[in-house]
């Protein structure tokens, strides 16, 4: 059986069914596409979401750390301003005590009885450290008078407690503005031994400062070891 050929309806039926394939091809073909876009682009998103929301994390977790430094930089500043005018105030007051001291000690050298015997005293320790049958006692030129008279008790004591004789000689040229006391140097110029009030209190601040330090503000918790 031959084929006959196709009529104008039947070629233009074909031809609508052809374009119909296309059409839905091109339209299935296009939902692909879009598909595929819209996962891309929801990926895409996804990754600068990400690494937006990273960068702001970084940037605030900078700027916590910057503000934490910050704060205990000024903390610790403040601190330490703190300790200072702690550490400031206890020193003027430990100045103002060893100020009274000399005030009291300028006292007593003006109490010329209870001076004299304080002299006397520390005359005698001197020649007895010293052991020395010539020494010179030096003073103040405004004390020379009580002095002398201090200085023949101490000979008296120094020859009955060594049994030895002693001779010295007083001059009066330590300065008028010190607080007092005697300095003594042996015969042979080689022993030197300070007794004046100014060194006797300077040595007594420095001894017992530690003590003095403890008593009024307390133990140092920083400080481990002890003489």
């Amino acid at each position: 059986m031959s084929s006959r050929p196709l009529n104008d309806d039947e070629v233009l039926t074909e031809m609508n069914k052809m374009v119909a394939f296309i059409k839905q091809e091109a339209l299935e073909k296009a939902r692909e596409i879009k598909v595929k876009a819209d996962e891309e682009f929801a990926i895409e998103k996804a990754k600068i979401v990400k690494q937006e929301s990273q960068a702001i994390d970084a940037n605030y977790e900078k700027k916590r750390k910057g503000a934490e430094v910050a704060q205990k930089i000024a903390q610790s500043t403040q601190t330490n301003k703190s300790r200072l005018r702690l550490l400031q105030a206890r020193e003027q007051h430990l100045q103002d005590l060893f100020s009274t001291a000399r005030s009291s000690i300028l006292k007593l050298s003006r109490d010329e009885g209870r001076y004299e015997q304080l002299l006397e005293g520390v005359v005698l320790q001197g020649v007895l450290q010293m052991l020395e049958p010539v020494a010179t006692v030096y003073c103040r030129k405004k004390d020379t008078l009580v002095v002398q008279r201090a200085t023949q008790g101490a000979m008296k004591q120094y020859e009955e407690m060594s049994g030895r004789d002693v001779t010295i000689t007083v001059e009066g040229t330590l300065a008028d503005d010190s607080a007092g006391g005697v300095k003594l140097i042996s015969g042979t110029r080689r022993i030197t031994i300070d007794n004046t009030l100014d060194e006797r209190l300077r040595l007594l601040e420095d001894r017992m400062l530690p003590e003095i330090r403890k008593n009024l503000f307390g133990a140092n918790e920083n400080r481990k070891f002890y003489n």
